[in-house]
């Protein structure tokens, strides 16, 4: 997986990973980026989907006059290496590094300090 995408190609990731359907439609990212307010010129879209084809993020098939577009990458697989590569870069991997960062710079609400909290101990009690 070519682990970097843009903004625009995550936007349109996020979409095909939204869609409940196995197989997203061209139409259906127009219509989807319109929707969230990021509409998109055809010749653009399909210069930022062959991108993601070329990473290997989707794949696609041309039906007739349709091009669907299937995920070759879930979305948990993306934010997990996501994650790995920031951990790398930022805290030289660690995640207790990361984890102190949000507790001492108070960037957890209460409610998220007690979820992670459990998180952890739930954790721990694994065999």
């Amino acid at each position: 997986m070519g682990l970097q995408i843009s903004d625009a190609e995550l936007e349109i990731m996020k979409i095909v990973w939204g869609n409940p359907e196995e197989v997203t439609l061209f139409a259906y990212i127009m219509d989807a980026l319109a929707a969230r307010g990021r509409p998109c010129q055809k010749n653009t879209l399909i210069v930022l989907l062959s991108r993601l084809v070329n990473k290997g993020f989707l794949s696609a098939r041309k039906i007739g006059r349709r091009n669907e577009y299937t995920p070759r990458v879930s979305e948990a697989e993306y934010r997990t290496a996501q994650t790995k590569h920031f951990l790398d870069k930022i805290y030289e991997g660690s995640a207790k590094g990361l984890v102190s960062n949000l507790i001492m710079g108070d960037l957890l609400t209460d409610g998220e300090y007690e979820e992670l909290k459990a998180l952890l101990e739930k954790g721990r009690e694994k065999p």
